[in-house]
Formats: structure tokens, C-alpha cells, sequence
């Protein structure tokens, strides 16, 4: 049986404190006889804003099934790319995923298919496992 999976996308969401307190109240969740249960069929990923990533992780730490993954990353490893965040700094967190091509990306920051690739390619070198977003805005999906 493939396991389900539970992907939370924080997007530009939570406070610091407010991120510790919603990390806390999932772990809580997932506790005991609950969290084994849970763990057998679902896998859970949660995608925090990159400032809290490391935290997500070492506050999920020893949770079997839970998985921290970041929102995005660059396609280049480092450089003069202000606000940006590579796969090397994802992965020196503790992260395990990254989030590519969301319709949010493409759309606000026009990320093409050239761009996604190099990101692909970039988290695999890293050890990261993408979650590669294939889909469109509600209006692109209504039939016209």
C-alpha cells in the first residue's frame, strides 16, 4: 500500500512564535498510540517559511513519518542573489524536500519550465527531494 502524504505549505504565514506554537500543536497531535497509528499510512511534510526551517526540524525531531521541506529554492548553488536561498542552505537544516514550480512562483516570479528544471536538477544535488507542483491558478482550470 503507498503511503498518503500531508503536505502543509506555510506560504509568507506565522510569527516565529506563532510558527512554534502551530509546530507544537501537529506534534502534540501525533503523540503516543495516535502517532503510530498515523504513521503507518500518512506521510507528513510540512513546508514552513525558510527562517523557521530549522526549528520545524528539531522541533519534529524523533517524530517518525514527519519531514520538513522548504518552499523554494534558487537554481544557482551561491552568489550576489539577495533574499534567495539555495539548496545548500536548505539541506544544512535538516530539510528533506523542496517545493518546485508552485503556480504562485510561476506566476508572481514567471519561473518557466528552463528555470524549474535547473531547480530539479540543483535540489538532487543536494540530497533534496522535490515535490514538483504541476498545476494552474482556478481560473486557467475553469472550461471555458
Amino acid at each position: 500500500m503507498r503511503k498518503k502524504i500531508v503536505a502543509g505549505n506555510w506560504k509568507m504565514n506565522k510569527t516565529l512564535p506563532e510558527a512554534q506554537q502551530l509546530i507544537e500543536e501537529i506534534t502534540s497531535m501525533l503523540s503516543g498510540a495516535e502517532e503510530k497509528r498515523f504513521h503507518e499510512n500518512i506521510l507528513i511534510i510540512l513546508s514552513p517559511p525558510f527562517p523557521y526551517l530549522a526549528l520545524c526540524k528539531e522541533l519534529t525531531k524523533g517524530y517518525k513519518g514527519i519531514f520538513v521541506a522548504a518552499q523554494n529554492c534558487h537554481t544557482e548553488e551561491k552568489g550576489a542573489y539577495t533574499g534567495e536561498v539555495s539548496a545548500a542552505m536548505i539541506q544544512s537544516t535538516g530539510a528533506k524536500f523542496v517545493i518546485i514550480g508552485h503556480s504562485e512562483r510561476r506566476q508572481y516570479f514567471h519561473e518557466n519550465s528552463a528555470t524549474l528544471l535547473k531547480k530539479v536538477e540543483i535540489a538532487l544535488k543536494y540530497n533534496l527531494v522535490p515535490i514538483f507542483c504541476i498545476g494552474e491558478v482556478i481560473g486557467e482550470r475553469k472550461i471555458k
